[in-house]
């Protein structure tokens, strides 16, 4: 699945005169945790999250730093510390640099730019334009409608099965008994040990249309098989 499969396409944005106030209101009216900030042509310039807004004067979370920590801090970096906790507008406080993906990109690929530079969600952008955003929630969604399962015929079911069992070098499939009711799939006969039990519950329960399994297997280690 690609980016334009699951972005949110109905993107609200802010602008340079957009107040910090403004934004507050608009992540809780419209249950979001950032908005892209652009310029009067639409252009991508930035991103305001919720996390911009928590080192605020009006919280008081704007705490001092340790002197020890305003040693290893620039004055550069201090001022603009001082911008993003008093500044009133969009333009003070957003995120630059912001990291963007295509509508052709792969889900894999955004799974992993999520996780290793830690944000949450990702502009999608066209021409330079914000045509929409992917989040982490969005990704979940699309993670759960893949793995939605889908009715299929029983003998395909138990044919699917059987060539699951096939692929299993620790199962012999003429010593499995498999029968297969609608959804339900019962499994019947011996194996040597639980992790190989397992393995088995996990190749059944991924084919497509199975959506319970009644286990009969039983097991037997190897020490045991003469008596």
């Amino acid at each position: 699945m690609l980016a334009r499969d699951v972005m949110t396409t109905n993107v609200v944005s802010v602008f340079e005169w957009t107040t910090v106030s403004e934004i507050a209101q608009l992540l809780l009216e419209r249950h979001i945790s950032g908005v892209p900030f652009v310029d009067e042509n639409g252009n991508l310039i930035g991103l305001v999250s919720e996390g911009d807004l928590i080192r605020r004067t009006e919280l008081g979370s704007d705490q001092p730093k340790s002197w020890w920590l305003n040693l290893l801090t620039s004055e550069s970096a201090r001022a603009r510390d001082y911008v993003k906790s008093h500044g009133s507008h969009a333009r003070d406080i957003m995120t630059k640099n912001v990291m963007t993906v295509g509508e052709d990109t792969p889900l894999s690929e955004i799974a992993i730019l999520l996780e290793e530079h830690r944000i949450k969600r990702v502009p999608v952008v066209k021409d330079g334009k914000v045509v929409g955003i992917v989040s982490r929630s969005n990704l979940l969604q699309a993670f759960a409608y893949s793995n939605v399962r889908k009715a299929a015929p029983i003998e395909e079911i138990r044919g699917q099965v059987m060539s699951e069992l096939d692929q299993l070098d620790f199962v012999h499939p003429t010593q499995m008994n498999v029968i297969v009711t609608g959804d339900v799939v019962e499994l019947w006969g011996c194996l040597s040990s639980d992790d190989q039990k397992q393995a088995l519950m996990v190749a059944v329960e991924n084919v497509d249309g199975v959506a319970e399994i009644k286990d009969h297997v039983s097991i037997v280690p190897h020490y045991m098989g003469g008596v």
